[in-house]
């Protein structure tokens, strides 16, 4: 079992010896502090655990496990933004948690996980406590050595920690104090990067590729910076999809789809014969993870439209109903998910994707100049999508429209990923494209939603009147989308007039 917390914390160092002969200054009246009470002192003796090239520490991530302390354990620390973590803890015990070797996966693959650093701390612990008694913050002062191999160091730094519900302007107000007393923000954001510094074994950088071109201005340049961004961002929400944070599935399948448009977009930068087999894991990978996201976004909408009928139109067990649909339609979806996320496919996913941005399958054409050559590639993506547009709205309403304006708000998709890889290069132009675009999708996009949910809503007033309910309500529901449907079908024309202008410019 893991537990999680979010951890809010500025660490500081003496500027001078003589600051650092002085001490902490008393931090009473500062803020809210009201009083700084001591909370004895703790011998912390912990071993951080990464691969041998250090996988880790070059994306920020810490994984230790300590003894000493009220908190010994595993510890597993996720960066969220500067001087945020999340810190997820695991019990003691000799080997990595398989809870914890799980949200590393995407990082590490096969690679093992040995000791780097030992870093031994006499820590000096005082409770930062407000008016009433409540605690604001923790004040600890450490006494560190770091051992690596046969180079060791040592240092003091000073950590402030927000309590729970803190205001993180405590730690400004502390800042200040400290300043005044001599001290400073520490450059490193941990205390294993200091040690990996201060021992001769800085993390190297994440790899970012051959520089392609003289002046790194080349459309291939420009494809694969934005290729390693969304692989960057399978990476780093493999994690957040296995601890169900919000949106985190959402993100990594737009990272899967943004890939796989930028490969077909790109065909004649990239090698299809070398993109395309990726392509197909990558809508593998997002039809795994989109079962269990799809169910909740159905859901929500169904939610929604029943808590804005009145409650005279609301008959029978209308709720009760649709919880027994959603539990039986995501019974094991998740498990599902989670088990694509673990398997050998997934991570020759990811291998193949490094290995394809190592060793990039460069045509042609990617030697270019970026912009001469994305403006046809977007305006490619966008005559496709105009296209579709043109023979959906050229159709009766029916099925066949609502499957053709499905693979219009498709089509938008992929021209709208166009023109926000090439946003860098191409600048204002393709980032107004991209937004007129976006708008025509998010409109085939609620188009599209009402299309599934009047499909499930049939079939639960079917449900219902095979059980001896009423099914008046899930017809009403029926109705409103349809209506909706129709609304949404006459804005589109007004819609995608907009993106004509942005298109021109983009044209030149």
């Amino acid at each position: 079992m893991a537990d999680t917390k979010r951890e809010i914390e500025r660490k500081f160092e003496f500027r001078t010896t003589k600051a650092g002969r002085r001490g902490v200054p008393d931090l009473t009246g500062t803020a809210a502090i009201a009083a700084v009470t001591d909370q004895g002192t703790a011998e912390l003796d912990a071993v951080y655990y990464d691969t041998p090239d250090q996988r880790l520490a070059a994306d920020g991530l810490t994984l230790r496990r300590r003894t000493g302390g009220k908190d010994a354990g595993w510890h597993l620390k996720l960066p969220v933004a500067p001087g945020v973590r999340d810190e997820i803890t695991a019990p003691l015990g000799d080997t990595v948690p398989d809870a914890l070797s799980a949200l590393l996966r995407s990082r590490v693959r096969d690679t093992p996980l040995e000791p780097q650093v030992r870093l031994q701390s006499s820590r000096k612990l005082s409770h930062l406590l407000d008016a009433d008694g409540a605690l604001l913050a923790e004040l600890s002062t450490d006494a560190v050595r770091a051992e690596r191999a046969d180079a060791s160091a040592a240092w003091t730094e000073v950590e402030v920690e927000l309590a729970d519900g803190a205001d993180p302007a405590l730690l400004d107000a502390v800042e200040k104090t400290f300043r005044k007393a001599g001290l400073r923000v520490s450059d490193a954001p941990s205390k294993l990067a200091r040690a990996l510094t201060e021992t001769g074994g800085e993390p190297p950088a994440r790899a970012t590729g051959p520089d392609i071109g003289p002046a790194e201005d080349t459309v291939g340049a420009h494809v694969l910076a934005y290729l390693r961004e969304q692989r960057d961002t399978l990476i780093t929400q493999d994690p957040a999809v296995r601890r169900g944070l919000p949106d985190s599935v959402h993100q990594m399948r737009v990272a899967t789809r943004r890939l796989r448009s930028a490969f077909k977009t790109y065909r004649r930068v990239l090698d299809p014969a070398e993109t395309g087999p990726i392509g197909e894991e990558l809508r593998w990978l997002a039809a795994e993870l989109g079962v269990d996201r799809d169910q909740e976004v159905l859901l929500e909408r169904i939610q929604t439209r029943l808590d804005e009928l009145p409650r005279t139109l609301v008959l029978g067990p209308v709720r009760g109903r649709l919880k027994i649909w959603n539990v039986a339609r995501r019974t094991g979806s998740r498990r599902a998910a989670l088990a694509a996320l673990d398997s050998r496919r997934h991570l020759a996913l990811l291998d193949a994707l490094d290995a394809l941005l190592a060793d990039p399958p460069l045509l042609k054409a990617a030697a270019r100049p970026a912009r001469s050559a994305l403006p046809a590639a977007v305006l490619g993506d966008y005559e496709r999508l105009a296209g579709r547009i043109g023979g959906a709205l050229s159709m009766d309403p029916g099925q066949d429209r609502d499957v053709a304006l499905h693979e219009a708000r498709k089509a938008a998709k992929r021209a709208r990923y166009a023109a926000e890889a090439a946003a860098p290069a191409l600048g204002k132009p393709a980032r107004k494209l991209a937004k007129a675009v976006k708008a025509v999708q998010s409109l085939l996009g609620d188009h599209q939603d009402g299309v599934v949910a009047r499909e499930a809503l049939r079939g639960l007033a079917i449900q219902a009147a095979g059980a001896g309910e009423s099914a008046f309500t899930w017809g009403v529901l029926y109705a409103r989308e349809e209506a909706l449907a129709e609304r949404r079908e006459r804005e589109l024309p007004q819609v995608w007039a907009a993106t004509e202008g942005p298109a021109a410019a983009v044209r030149g």
